[in-house]
């Protein structure tokens, strides 16, 4: 089974272990930093939507942003799992450059209602609020909110009905996990996410590609054991590690002395590489 997906682990290989060169796409081809999410957001030539979901089969009202591509057929889906900071400006831009690879990028809001006076991340008065409340959330609540999520995604009629997540630090974690419950899932995508535990690996259902800094030993510490057991149970679990990085690395990538931005130009378009393979 995994020799399918050889050619990917290879180039997945490559990327942990070769420093930025003038062959990267340029900074303008992947996702902005924290600092450019805003003017990058403003300036995009893409259609942008705000939706608000009534609550249906376990989950609660919730807010979505949708971002479109520009292209003459269809497109897949890929729901965006935000940080533990919430649906912030960083992961809207994330959402339209995803949009300018070519997919449909939902990004849903997990604080939606939970917020001072049934608002959303926006509502709360600080970033240490937002922390608390999304660290409450229950696997149960995710669930049926990534369910609500994508029961939209695929019924827009741009979409193929082809469906994929991608998660950052809390929601990298939550993006794996999303993986082992959901069949029908094409893929997930983890940047710097912990690993679940290793018997729900048995159900995973989609491949997953893992994103890692190396200077992250706390969720590091969860990638070898899973690995090992994915490849024991002929699940697909590729993982690359970046020299020098750190956590979240993506958002800062003005960080540790050029290592995150390193790590930021390989891991892009081995996340767009993988998205295309799997559900394009």
């Amino acid at each position: 089974m995994r020799t399918a997906f050889l050619p990917l682990l290879l180039t997945a290989w490559l990327c942990a272990s070769a420093p930025a060169t003038a062959a990267d796409p340029p900074p303008a081809a992947i996702p902005p930093g924290e600092a450019g999410a805003k003017a990058a957001l403003e300036s995009s030539p893409r259609h942008h939507e705000w939706i608000d979901l009534a609550p249906a089969d376990g989950a609660g009202k919730l807010g979505l942003f949708v971002a479109y591509p520009e292209r003459k057929d269809k497109a897949p889906v890929v729901l965006l799992i935000h940080e533990i900071y919430g649906l912030t400006d960083w992961v809207r831009a994330v959402a339209d450059r995803l949009a300018a690879d070519g997919f449909i990028a939902i990004a849903p809001d997990m604080l939606t209602g939970l917020g001072p006076g049934g608002g959303g991340t926006e509502k709360f008065a600080s970033r240490d609020d937002v922390v608390r409340a999304v660290r409450e959330l229950t696997p149960a609540q995710v669930t049926a909110a990534l369910d609500a999520a994508g029961r939209y995604g695929r019924s827009l009629p741009a979409a193929t009905g082809k469906l994929a997540t991608i998660g950052f630090c809390w929601g990298g974690t939550q993006s794996f996990r999303y993986a082992t419950v959901r069949p029908g899932l094409g893929a997930a995508v983890v940047y710097y996410g912990t690993s679940p535990e290793l018997p729900a690996l048995a159900d995973l259902v989609a491949p997953v590609l893992g994103l890692y800094g190396e200077d992250d030993a706390r969720v590091n510490a969860t990638v070898g054991p899973a690995e090992a057991k994915a490849k024991e149970l002929g699940k697909t679990f590729l993982a690359a590690t970046y020299p020098g990085a750190g956590h979240g690395f993506l958002r800062a990538q003005d960080g540790r002395d050029g290592a995150n931005l390193a790590a930021s130009l390989k891991a892009w378009p081995a996340t767009v590489e993988f998205l295309r393979r799997h559900i394009e």
